[in-house]
């Protein structure tokens, strides 16, 4: 009854999501967007929850699941992502019929999956919960059965996640063959005394694994591809809350599991993050399409976001998880702005070009859209700025200067692509119109993301700073 209770988050999301799930089979689409506006309740409900789990029993199952504050703090951005991300999702699947009633659930069962992610005490239970999301992603992406790029996205997705599942299950069986647990506590206790040969390899499969879903260079190739080929809340589902639990997990992994072998992942994820800023500043330039341009935009912010995971330290997790929850602000934003890029018939509008003169016709995403793209590239007053500042000064922290120099260097590269689009929405002659932007939940989402990411946000940094350095300190 201690485990039920400490698990009850993902209780209460399993239990109506297998209800939503009867709903849904004996009602049909028409029920759509109750079961939505439902599932975005019992994601709130949850967060809710997080707060009633016993502190004095972070653990559940004998090890295998974690309820600490670290777990807590990654839950709430994915719970809060995830709702987003069906909210939203009504009036985009509206253009072809109603949305499929389905939808709503796939994204819970998700984010379950998520959940289980971030609390993961033990190699089977990372996997379990990794593969839980995936399965749900899979089908996500290519939702649009008649669309030949979703079609083509999931397969894509299918198929590279099934290669990175099976990568990451054989480093899971090297370090349980030479470690002779799953448990991290125990994986790092053996490695404590010292590291073999089979467990480094063992390590280095698992952060290949764990890279494909962050992706991390150099498996990141998934990521334009499916990012422009979902459904676009889908896309932005993809873009935050699975990243942020991909992130949270592979912290926990480093620092629990493999702590004592510090100095060897770290050449890893220092790779990794040089490779995804560099990758995502120059890939980015030349997109047409504002999906993919997007994609390789996440690419680069997680290359950020691994400076602070570089660190090693507890300042640097929590660099990251700050990090992580102003991206994931500034991410839903953007995509909020790329929703309303629909033509007068309604269909939805991805070229770059067509944003030309946006400012004339639609100040205020005009507007909003500026402040999401200088944001993402960290120019200050805006709280973009901040999140690199964390990362960098972290990485200085901890004698990683060369590593904070390169970074600062290429984010000034990557700063050039998105004031390529404000330059085309503010300078360039106009294009033809969009439709209206009617939809109260869309234009109030946008301003809620456009205040936060805004010099107003900086009230809620020291909030911020006493909720990630309690998560940090939790893995320490």
């Amino acid at each position: 009854m201690d485990s039920l209770a400490i698990i009850l988050p993902e209780v209460i999301l399993t239990v109506g999501g297998l209800v939503l799930l009867l709903v849904a089979a004996w009602a049909g689409d028409r029920s759509a967007d109750l079961i939505g506006r439902v599932c975005a309740a019992l994601l709130l409900i949850a967060c809710i929850a997080l707060e009633g789990i016993p502190q004095g029993a972070p653990a559940a199952f004998e090890g295998l699941y974690r309820a600490d504050t670290f777990a807590g703090f990654a839950k709430i951005l994915i719970f809060a992502a995830t709702a987003v991300s069906i909210l939203i999702a009504p009036r985009f699947f509206r253009a072809d019929g109603p949305m499929r009633a389905e939808y709503p659930i796939l994204m819970l069962f998700s984010a379950i999956g998520m959940s289980i992610m971030v609390s993961a005490g033990d190699l089977m239970t990372l996997y379990i919960g990794l593969e839980l999301q995936s399965l749900a992603a899979y089908v996500l992406a290519s939702f649009m059965r008649r669309d030949t790029r979703s079609a083509e996205a999931g397969l894509k997705y299918f198929v590279l996640g099934a290669l990175a599942s099976g990568i990451l299950l054989y480093g899971i069986s090297l370090l349980y063959g030479f470690t002779g647990t799953t448990l991290f506590n125990g994986v790092a206790a053996s490695m404590r005394v010292e590291m073999s040969t089979g467990e480094l390899f063992g390590l280095v499969f698992v952060l290949a694994g764990l890279a494909f879903k962050i992706s991390a260079v150099p498996f990141h190739m998934w990521t334009p591809d499916v990012y422009e080929g979902a459904p676009t809340p889908v896309t932005a589902f993809f873009a935050s809350a699975p990243k942020v639990a991909a992130i949270a997990l592979t912290a926990r992994v480093a620092i629990e599991a493999l702590g004592p072998a510090t100095d060897a992942w770290r050449q890893i994820v220092i790779f990794a993050a040089l490779a995804s800023i560099a990758l995502g500043a120059v890939a980015a330039i030349g997109q047409t399409n504002i999906k993919r341009l997007l994609a390789y935009s996440s690419i680069n912010n997680v290359g950020f976001a691994l400076i602070g995971l570089a660190a090693g330290t507890e300042a640097g997790v929590a660099a990251l998880m700050s990090y992580m929850a102003i991206y994931v602000v500034m991410t839903l934003g953007s995509f909020l702005c790329v929703l309303q890029m629909r033509d007068q018939h309604g269909r939805p509008v991805e070229d770059i070009a067509s944003l030309s003169g946006l400012s004339r016709h639609q100040p205020r995403i005009a507007l909003a859209f500026m402040i999401f793209m200088f944001s993402l590239a960290g120019i200050p007053p805006l709280l973009g700025f901040w999140a690199k500042f964390l990362v960098f000064d972290a990485a200085v922290a901890a004698g990683l200067f060369p590593l904070a120099v390169l970074g600062i260097a290429l984010s000034v590269v990557g700063a050039f692509y998105y004031l390529k689009i404000i330059k085309t929405i503010y300078f360039d002659d106009p294009a033809p119109r969009f439709a209206p932007a009617t939809s109260l939940t869309e234009n109030g989402l946008i301003a809620v993301a456009a205040l936060l990411v805004s010099p107003l946000g900086y009230l809620l940094v020291p909030s911020l700073a006493v909720a990630t350095g309690r998560a940090a300190g939790a893995l320490f």
